[in-house]
């Protein structure tokens, strides 16, 4: 009996703690215990304050940094693909191939 009203109030508990499961179902000694969660409630005003940053940051025009970055990056993804296809990759992995490579378009010595 007692193992049966532990188990109940533990899986009553874990219930509470995540509502956002429908129904719990457990079995006990022939038992079954069967909880339903309650709805959950409206967002909270920080979790809505927080979205719209986040939509706002994805809306901005990447810098002129980001630009020439992600140019630098389509062009070595070029010729990764095209020394790989020739085998000419000189055992390099694509991450150290990238390195080398953002810093020989970047003027810097690799």
């Amino acid at each position: 009996m007692k193992k049966t009203l532990f188990a109940g109030a533990a899986l009553l508990a874990f219930t509470l703690a995540a509502p956002g499961l429908a129904e719990t179902a457990a079995r006990h000694d022939g038992a079954i215990v069967l909880a339903q969660a309650a709805p959950a409630a409206e967002e909270p005003a920080k979790t809505r304050r927080s979205k719209k940053k986040k939509e706002a940051a994805s809306k901005r025009e990447p810098t002129a940094s980001q630009m020439a970055a992600r140019e630098r990056q389509r062009k070595c993804a070029a010729e990764w693909k095209e020394a790989k296809a020739a085998g000419k990759t000189g055992g390099l992995k694509w991450p150290k191939y990238w390195s080398q490579c953002n810093a020989r378009l970047k003027g810097n010595s690799a």
